[in-house]
């Protein structure tokens, strides 16, 4: 896995510094964002464009969930074998929960009862009882299962199993899996639109974003994207998807499935998420350890914050607070 080798290569974690060029206002919203290199969790006032926390994780933490109702951030560490629980109000490490494997991917259902992790080296979802903050279950899928994600409705969740070139799409109630999907090559991040209609699966080897029609169970189209595709973000009826090798953001129209542009960010772009007003999405870039804000409007980039090392924040890593 990149994020395994990377961090030996590394000799020292950076300071984390801050930066803003840009436009004061910003949504209510915070950015918990996983620096794997600096082993920390950064906590970032979008409003004011501030690091307000940094919060130790250790074990190379690479996944980052925050939970619907804004309460809990959780975080997957692939050296530790665990998912950390923060407290999001506190800024404190609440617990902790050994999964074992390599967790990477995580995702929160909607009521915030349980947490699911993709264990990239056991082909599995381990489901965690957020009550017991214990593993509960686990879920056979395909190989290296990456990105995770719960429809709205909490019923099901989808695992990127990027070694399977495809899509496992699983009974929340059953904890069974009932499909899969083909999909592009070496699929990584998935997001379900916000009706739980759609699915998109950014595909690291094929240099695209496959669409999913999840009532119908089958991939619908193909959008050609930059090198390297990571994760996609929704907003303003285009999709956002940040291109790793290219150092930029490939927006494309949802409805249409056409590319409209791509935006120059910073290097080695991974993690990406709108805010909750669908006015911006931001984008952590791996190599130049740095938030961009994109406005998702004018499709341009109207601010940088610093971060830690290593940026990854993969996953639903923004929180709305107020």
């Amino acid at each position: 896995m990149r994020a395994l080798v990377l961090a030996a290569l590394v000799l020292a974690a950076l300071a984390a510094s801050l930066c803003f060029a840009g436009p004061s206002h910003a949504s209510a919203e915070e950015a918990f964002v996983t620096n794997q290199l600096s082993d920390d969790l950064m906590v970032v006032d979008l409003a004011t464009a501030r690091g307000v926390a940094t919060i130790p994780i250790g074990g190379k933490p690479a996944g980052v969930a925050v939970s619907a109702d804004g309460r809990f951030a959780y975080v997957t560490s692939p050296d530790a074998k665990a998912v950390t629980v923060v407290d999001a109000a506190t800024r404190q490490v609440a617990g902790r929960v050994e999964v074992g494997g390599g967790p990477l991917g995580i995702a929160v259902a909607p009521d915030g009862k349980t947490v699911y992790v993709a264990d990239w080296y056991a082909a599995a979802v381990r489901v965690i009882d957020t009550a017991s903050r214990s593993v509960v279950a686990s879920i056979a899928v395909g190989a290296s299962p990456s990105g995770l994600a719960v429809t709205p409705d909490g019923k099901l969740l989808l695992s990127a199993d990027r070694d399977d070139d495809s899509i496992s799409v699983v009974d929340t109630a059953t904890r069974q899996r009932k499909a899969t999907i083909k999909v592009g090559t070496r699929p990584f991040g998935v997001t379900i639109d916000a009706g739980g209609r759609r699915a998109y699966t950014a595909n690291v080897g094929s240099d695209d974003v496959s669409v999913i029609d999840i009532a119908e169970g089958r991939a619908i189209g193909r959008v050609p994207v930059g090198m390297r595709p990571y994760a996609v973000a929704l907003t303003q009826g285009r999709g956002f998807v940040t291109d790793q090798y290219g150092g930029t953001v490939s927006v494309f129209d949802i409805a249409s499935l056409k590319p409209i542009k791509r935006i120059n960010v910073g290097d080695y772009p991974e993690g990406i998420a709108a805010t909750a007003d669908g006015k911006r999405v931001i984008v952590a870039c791996w190599e130049s350890n740095t938030l961009n804000i994109i406005d998702a409007a004018e499709l341009k980039v109207i601010g940088e914050i610093k971060t830690g090392d290593g940026p990854r924040a993969f996953g639903a890593f923004l929180r709305k607070t107020e």
